[in-house]
C-alpha cells in the first residue's frame, strides 16, 4: 500500500520520561483522517469527564494532516487538541506554517503527551530518533528566544512549537507559538497553558522522508492547474493578507468596535487596515508549506516609540481585537500588541477581548483606580492597551484578574460585568459579528470550541463568494435568518475536515468545492471518494466533536449567544438594527443535525454516520 502518511503516532509519558510508538491503521484513517480527526476519536475513547484539562493525566495531542507535507495545495496544517484549559470542553487548535510538515518528514503523524516532566523538557524529533532533553534554561525564555537557542541545539532548520511565559504561568489565554521559517500561532482555548502544565516547553522537529503517492503525476498536474485557480482568486490576499479585509468589514457592519456596541467607524478602520499598514511599513511576503496563496506578511518598525518591532505583521483579527474592539487607530500599536503576544505566547483574540471588558468596566465605574493599580483604562489608551498584555502575561495586577478570559473575569468583577463578556461557551468572539451575517448566529452557538468562525467561514456567502457545483450559489440575504440554518450545517460539514486534512481554509475562498478536495485525497491515496463522501465524512467528525461535548454537559442551554448580541442592535452601519433569529435557525439546524431537542445526536443519526 502507497501512503502519504507514516502510519506511525508517538506517545509520551513525560512522568516517566518514556515513549511508544503506535501504528495508525488504514481503517482509522479512511474513518476519522488523521489530524484533529483522529486526535477526537482517540480522545473520546480514552477520555475522563472529571478530569481536569490542566491535570497531567490529560492527554494533548499535535496532530498532522492527512495531506500534511504533500503536494496538495496549503498541505501545511497541524493541530494541538484536547480539553480546554479555558473553557472546559473539546478544543482543536489550528496553525499553519512548517512544523506539521516537518513532523511527518521527520516520521510521524502526530504525538499523544501525557503526564508531567520533574522538571522542564523539550522533545527534539528527528528522523524517527526521539530524544527528551533538559530545558531548564529555556524555562522563563521568550518564543523568539527559544527559537535561536533550540536550532542552535538541534539543527538549524529545525520546525519549533513553544510556550512562552504566559503558558508556563497558567494564563488560560496562553497559545502554542510555532517558530521556524515563519511564525505562526496555535492560539485559541489556552492550549500554551496545558502543554506548559506539563513542563513541557518545546517540540522541536527536523526531518528528510517525503511522501509517496497512489497517482504522483496525476496529483501533480491537478494541483497545477488547482493552484493556478487558487491564485487567481486570492490576488487580494496575496497582497494584503487578511489584513486587507479591514475596510470591507466595517462597511458590511461585520467589525466589532469598542467591545460590540458600536455599529460604524470609517476613519479607524483605514487607520488600521492593511492597506495602510503595508504603505508605511512595507512588508515581506511569506508563505506555508506548499500555499499558492502566500498570505503571511512579516514587517519592521525602524521608528517612532515602537522602534524595533518586527516579525509577522497583525492579521484581520488582532486588528480587530486590538484595534476596532479597543477604539484604538494606532496600527503601531496594534503591530506592537501582536509581537508582545507572540513572543510571550497569547492568543491575541481573547486577550483583545478581556482588554475590552476591563475598558468598558473602568469607564463605567466597575473597575477602580485601585484595581487597575493607576492605569488609566479610557478607551484607546495605548500605554493601557500594551501594559495590559504585559500584565496578562505574567499574570501581574490587573492582568492576574484578565488572564482566565472574558467569562471568568466577568464572574470575579461581579454580574453587572456579565453582559460585558461576549464569548460562547467561555471563549471569546472572533471579529466577525452575526448580527451583520445572521448563519454565523447559529454556528458561533453550535461550534464545537465556542465561538470560532473557522467552523463555518459561511459569512463568505454575505460577502458574494460562490460555489455553484457545491450548491452554494444564487441570491443570498445575510440580514435574514430564513433559511441560515441550513447554510451553517453544508458549511461547518465541509469544514470538518480541513483541520483533519491538514489544508487551509483559504483555499476555499479561492474557489475549491468538496468535489475538488476529494480529487486530491483520491489521486494521493488511491482511494475512490467523491464529495458527497467527503462531506459524510465532515458530519461524522463535526458529531464526534459534539459527542465530546455532550460528555462534558453541552446541552441545548448552551448553544447560545451573549445577550448583547441577541438583545442590542448596531446603532449605525449597514447592518443597523438587525438581530438574529437564533430560535428560528436552531429548530432547523437542529432537524438537519439530527439531534433531539436538548441538543444531543440521535441513535439514528449516529448509526448513519458509523459513530454508534
Amino acid at each position: 500500500m502507497t501512503y502519504v502518511y507514516t502510519g506511525k503516532l508517538l506517545r509520551v509519558d513525560l512522568s516517566t520520561g518514556t515513549w511508544t510508538v503506535q501504528e495508525i491503521s488504514e481503517e482509522m484513517v479512511r474513518g476519522y483522517l488523521l489530524g484533529s480527526g483522529l486526535a477526537a476519536k482517540l480522545f473520546y475513547d480514552e477520555m475522563d469527564p472529571q478530569r481536569d484539562a490542566l491535570d497531567p493525566a490529560s492527554p494533548l495531542y499535535f496532530m498532522s494532516g492527512l495531506l500534511t507535507g504533500t503536494l496538495a495545495p496549503t498541505g501545511c496544517r497541524s493541530s494541538v487538541c484536547g480539553r480546554s484549559p479555558l473553557t472546559g470542553i473539546w478544543n482543536e487548535s489550528n496553525v499553519g506554517g512548517y512544523w506539521g510538515a516537518e513532523l511527518r518528514f521527520a516520521g510521524f503523524d502526530g504525538i499523544v503527551v501525557t503526564g508531567r516532566a520533574p522538571q522542564p523538557v523539550y522533545l527534539w524529533i528527528h528522523d524517527g530518533t526521539v530524544e527528551l532533553r533538559p530545558a531548564d534554561d529555556l524555562w522563563g525564555k521568550d518564543c523568539f528566544q527559544v527559537r535561536e537557542l533550540l536550532r542552535s541545539a538541534t539543527d538549524p532548520r529545525a520546525e519549533i512549537a513553544c510556550v512562552g511565559p504566559a503558558g508556563e504561568r497558567g494564563v488560560r489565554l496562553a497559545s502554542v507559538i510555532f517558530v521556524g521559517k515563519v511564525e505562526r500561532s496555535a492560539g485559541r482555548g489556552g492550549m500554551g497553558a496545558a502543554m506548559a502544565a506539563k513542563n513541557l516547553k518545546a517540540i522541536a522537529v527536523r526531518g528528510t522522508q517525503r511522501p509517496q503517492y497512489a497517482d504522483e503525476a496525476g496529483l501533480r498536474a491537478q494541483v497545477k492547474a488547482d493552484n493556478a485557480k487558487i491564485r487567481d482568486n486570492s490576488v487580494g490576499m496575496s497582497l494584503l493578507g487578511t489584513a486587507g479585509g479591514v475596510p470591507a468589514t466595517e462597511a458590511a457592519g461585520d467589525l466589532p468596535i469598542k467591545n460590540w456596541l458600536l455599529g460604524s467607524w470609517p476613519e479607524g478602520a483605514q487607520s488600521t487596515s492593511g492597506q495602510h499598514m503595508f504603505e508605511v511599513y512595507p512588508p515581506k511576503h511569506t508563505h506555508c508549506f506548499a500555499c499558492p496563496i502566500g498570505c503571511g506578511k512579516d514587517i519592521e518598525i525602524k521608528d517612532g516609540p515602537y522602534a524595533g518591532v518586527s516579525g509577522h505583521a497583525p492579521e484581520y483579527e488582532t486588528i480587530g481585537a486590538f484595534g476596532a474592539m479597543l477604539l484604538n487607530p494606532d496600527v503601531a500599536v496594534i503591530a506592537k500588541a501582536n509581537e508582545m503576544c507572540n513572543r510571550y505566547g497569547l492568543d491575541t483574540i481573547s486577550t483583545g477581548s478581556v482588554i475590552a471588558l476591563a475598558m468598558e468596566a473602568y469607564e463605567k465605574g466597575l473597575l477602580s483606580n485601585d484595581q487597575t493599580d493607576g492605569l488609566d483604562l479610557t478607551w484607546g489608551n495605548a500605554e493601557a492597551i500594551i501594559t495590559l498584555v504585559e500584565r496578562i502575561a505574567r499574570r501581574e495586577g490587573l492582568g492576574d484578574l484578565l488572564a482566565d478570559g472574558v467569562r471568568a473575569a466577568a464572574a470575579r468583577l461581579g454580574p453587572a460585568t456579565e453582559e460585558m463578556a461576549i464569548h460562547v461557551k467561555g471563549l471569546a468572539l472572533p471579529m466577525h459579528d452575526p448580527r451583520a451575517f445572521l448563519d454565523m448566529a447559529v454556528n458561533y452557538a453550535t461550534a464545537n470550541r465556542g465561538a470560532c468562525h473557522l467552523e463555518s467561514l459561511s459569512y463568505w456567502r454575505g460577502y458574494g463568494l460562490e460555489w455553484p457545483d457545491w450548491g452554494q450559489a444564487g441570491p443570498y440575504n445575510r440580514l435574514d435568518s430564513a433559511g441560515k440554518g441550513r447554510v451553517a450545517y453544508e458549511f461547518q460539514n465541509y469544514m470538518s475536515v480541513f483541520n483533519p486534512l491538514g489544508l487551509c481554509k483559504f483555499t476555499v475562498k479561492g474557489g475549491v468545492d468538496p468535489a475538488t478536495v476529494a480529487r486530491w485525497m483520491s489521486l494521493a491515496l488511491g482511494w475512490d471518494l467523491d464529495a458527497d463522501g467527503l462531506l459524510h465524512l465532515g458530519e461524522k467528525l463535526f458529531n464526534l466533536r459534539r459527542l465530546i461535548n455532550v460528555r462534558y454537559g453541552i446541552r441545548r442551554k448552551d448553544d447560545t449567544l451573549p445577550r448583547r448580541l441577541l438583545t442590542w442592535p448596531r446603532p449605525s452601519g449597514s447592518a443597523q438594527g438587525v438581530l438574529p433569529d437564533l430560535e428560528g435557525m436552531l429548530a432547523e439546524y437542529y432537524q438537519l443535525r439530527g439531534w433531539n431537542a436538548d441538543g444531543v445526536p440521535s441513535q439514528e443519526k449516529l448509526k448513519e454516520l458509523g459513530l454508534a
